[in-house]
């Protein structure tokens, strides 16, 4: 008696498992088998779909680069002296020409003096030996000289001549070597850097100032190395320059060939013709290597879910997804889908708050 209730027993709980069993299949599933009933998903009406399809996109490069001038001069001393003197600022606009310093130039000065002796000295030598050889000359054409005379004299002359020009050479020297005590501006520009203030030792080749020329501006970028032979002089490059919001196209105007070994990158100037720029100024470069395919979905398309990114895929059957998608950078057809969706996929484009992850298209297969 005991066994049968419990096989009894046994056996109703065996036969409830199975009714909860079938039921949660009949719950789950579209058909679960033969005889079984199908799934009733929630009917979806109201919504656009759209089938993806590739789309050609401008591949482009982006890197980062600094805003210099066209034509930076570093100033250096030819001469070493203190410096006596010093007339500009760091900031100040200058001249072409125009006195920035002055270096003691006594020294020179003495050598001056002493080159315009040997100047005059030659040149009294000169007009004498040149006098000499007019009086032989003419005693020559009259015969009364013989020929070897008259090269002597000759000889004579061309050695003045020499010791002038040499002289003359030496003064024109000096005056340079002291010019070079005035450092001037060598082309019009805003001083960007002043190392120096009176009192100062100035060595020769020792940096003085940092003019940059009124020439305009251009970015210096480092470039991947798997670029290279693809960007040419001419082409267009977009820049932004956040500090002053500036958003500009401007043109390679250089293309260095050799690539740094360390980083594996070779440098491109690109020029500006903006105003308001700054040397120094952080820039971001894009720059064009052709084109290539991408699948771009419209931005309201994209349902954010806490931290997650998706859309709402369709299948032949109609029956709405969410999937998860991994997105890149926006483009001018809409944004671009790195990962997640295919080309020739279905996804809902409008009437999204009507989607139902889960839920089927009114209607069914979709074709």
């Amino acid at each position: 008696m005991t066994m049968n209730k419990t096989t009894g027993l046994r056996w109703n709980g065996g036969c409830l498992a199975a009714l909860i069993f079938l039921t949660l299949l009949a719950g789950c599933g579209d058909r679960v088998g033969p005889g079984t009933a199908e799934v009733k998903r929630p009917a979806i009406t109201g919504v656009t779909l759209t089938i993806v399809q590739p789309s050609k996109i401008s591949d482009d490069y982006e890197t980062s680069g600094t805003v210099k001038a066209k034509v930076s001069s570093n100033i250096a001393s030819r001469v070493m002296g203190t410096v006596t003197a010093v007339h500009v600022r760091a900031g100040e606009r200058v001249k072409a020409g125009q006195l920035l310093a002055t270096i003691d130039d006594r020294d020179a000065a003495q050598k001056v003096r002493a080159a315009e002796q040997a100047y005059e000295a030659s040149k009294q030598s000169r007009s004498m030996a040149d006098l000499t050889y007019q009086r032989y000359k003419k005693l020559h054409d009259e015969k009364a000289l013989a020929r070897q005379e008259i090269d002597q004299i000759e000889t004579q002359k061309k050695v003045a001549d020499a010791q002038y020009e040499q002289a003359k050479a030496g003064l024109e020297e000096a005056r340079v070597w002291q010019g070079f005590a005035r450092v001037t501006a060598p082309a019009a520009g805003v001083v960007t850097d002043k190392r120096v203030d009176p009192g100062s030792m100035a060595m020769q080749g020792m940096p003085l100032f940092t003019i940059e020329s009124d020439g305009g501006f251009q970015v210096e970028v480092a470039v991947d190395e798997a670029l290279s032979g693809k960007l040419h002089v001419g082409d267009n490059a977009a820049v932004a320059i956040d500090t002053i919001g500036l958003h500009t196209t401007g043109k390679i105007i250089d293309v260095v060939p050799a690539v740094d070994p360390a980083t594996r990158t070779f440098i491109v100037k690109i020029a500006l013709a903006d105003k308001g720029l700054k040397s120094g100024f952080f820039a971001r470069v894009r720059l064009s290597r052709g084109e290539r395919e991408a699948l771009l979905v419209p931005k309201g398309a994209i349902v954010e879910k806490g931290q997650l990114t998706g859309l709402y895929a369709v299948d032949p059957q109609g029956i709405v997804t969410y999937r998860l998608i991994r997105t890149g950078k926006a483009r001018e057809g809409g944004i671009e889908v790195l990962s997640g969706l295919n080309a020739g996929d279905r996804i809902i484009t409008a009437g999204l708050e009507k989607a139902i992850d889960g839920g089927q298209i009114a209607g069914g297969a979709v074709k």
